[in-house]
């Protein structure tokens, strides 16, 4: 990685300013190939169970393809939109974001297909059904390097959302026959917008106190 490439941040500074960036990607500055490998050198070296590495990376630049995903994702957005939101205690940080946290997503669902790319994160296997445990190791095997690629993307000076509605209802096996995934055999992890972003300057988000949602021996 060059110097030019690198935002010579911290580790600290990387995982604290990671945002889910929707209104400050840019759409129009290409993002060459070599730098979504480059990143996905980086995040493979996250640990997967059983040193399966059963995981595929689906990068899509084509037009079309990703205006028919953005598509199967819009739909699911305004189905998530019109569903009852959680309740917050008066104070509670996250209802003071929540106007802007929904004007942030309905925006994205609007521009998806702008994107200068869209990555499905897949993985071998499919966990429906599956118990608890086994459903924890499987995601296991895939969303720590899934972060690990949103971290790489932060440190040169990129940015994505990290997205899981266009799985609801029959959005996994539409986008599966979109992109030749076998569906079968491959669970999707989610669907992620890359781009660089508008300005590097990201600050840590508001998130509640440690104190409170830490436990010692006991709940």
């Amino acid at each position: 990685m060059t110097a030019q490439q690198s935002l010579n941040l911290s580790f600290d500074e990387v995982v604290t300013t990671t945002r889910s960036v929707r209104k400050r990607l840019d759409f129009d500055k290409p993002v060459p190939r070599e730098v979504l490998l480059e990143c996905l050198e980086l995040a493979v070296q996250a640990p997967t169970g059983s040193n399966a590495q059963g995981w595929q990376w689906v990068f899509v630049e084509d037009e079309q393809k990703k205006k028919a995903l953005a598509d199967i994702y819009r739909n699911n957005f305004t189905w998530y939109r019109n569903q009852t939101p959680p309740e917050y205690a008066d104070g509670d940080s996250r209802a003071a974001q929540r106007e802007r946290v929904v004007s942030s997503a309905s925006y994205l669902s609007e521009h998806m297909h702008q994107a200068p790319w869209l990555l499905v994160p897949c993985l071998e296997g499919r966990p429906d059904g599956a118990p608890a445990g086994v459903s924890a190791g499987f995601w296991g095997s895939l969303l720590p390097a899934v972060w690990s690629y949103m971290l790489a993307l932060r440190s040169r000076g990129l940015g994505s959302a990290y997205t899981t509605l266009h799985l609801v209802g029959d959005g996994e096996k539409q986008a599966a026959e979109i992109l030749g995934i076998p569906f079968d055999t491959y669970s999707q992890g989610g669907l992620f917008p890359i781009a660089y972003t508008k300005g590097t300057d990201f600050r840590p988000a508001k998130r509640l106190p440690a104190e409170q949602i830490v436990h010692f021996d006991t709940w």
